[in-house]
C-alpha cells in the first residue's frame, strides 16, 4: 500500500459513502483511478465491510458485556470457536494470552438475556468457565486510529 491507499482508507474509514468522485479530489486522481483502488483494497481484503454504525440501545440491545472463557484442558479450540460463531449476540471475539482463552463482545436487551447467553455458554462443550463484566456505558467504541504513511 502507498500512501494514497492509506489516504483512501483513511477516508473511507472516517465515511464509508464517500463518492468515488469525492475520494478522487481529496486524493487527487481520477474518480476511476480511485475505482480501481479501491476495488483492489476490497480483493486483496485490506477493506472487509462497509457497515452503518448503528446506536445499540435504539435497536433494543441495551447491554453490552465483556466474557471471558477459561477452555478446558483438553478442548477442541476450532470447535469452540464454531460454536461461539453459531450465537448472534457475540460481536466480538479475541483470542487471548493468560488465563482466559477468549475475550467476547456480546450485546443483548436485557440482563435476564444476558443470564441466558452466558448459561448457554457454560455449557458449550470446551468451556471451562466464564467471568462476565456489563458495561455501564459506552464512552467510545470502533474509533479508528490515524494510519501512518509507510517508511521508506
Amino acid at each position: 500500500m502507498d500512501t494514497i491507499d492509506l489516504s483512501l482508507v483513511e477516508l473511507l474509514r472516517g465515511n464509508a459513502r464517500l463518492s468515488y468522485a469525492e475520494l478522487a479530489r481529496q486524493v487527487g486522481l481520477s474518480a476511476p483511478a480511485v475505482h480501481e483502488r479501491v476495488g483492489k483494497l476490497e480483493s486483496s481484503g485490506v477493506i472487509r465491510a462497509y457497515r452503518a454504525e448503528v446506536e445499540p440501545e435504539s435497536i433494543g440491545l441495551g447491554v453490552t458485556a465483556l466474557i471471558g472463557i477459561i477452555e478446558d484442558s483438553d478442548a477442541d479450540t476450532d470447535d469452540v470457536l464454531e460454536s461461539f460463531r453459531r450465537i448472534p449476540e457475540i460481536e466480538s471475539c479475541y483470542f487471548m494470552a493468560g488465563v482466559e482463552s477468549f475475550l467476547l463482545k456480546a450485546r443483548v436487551g436485557t440482563i435476564a438475556e444476558l443470564e441466558q447467553l452466558i448459561v448457554r455458554l457454560n455449557r458449550t462443550a470446551g468451556v471451562a468457565s466464564t467471568r462476565t463484566s456489563i458495561a455501564l456505558s459506552t464512552k467510545w467504541e470502533n474509533r479508528p486510529q490515524p494510519l501512518e504513511p509507510p517508511t521508506a
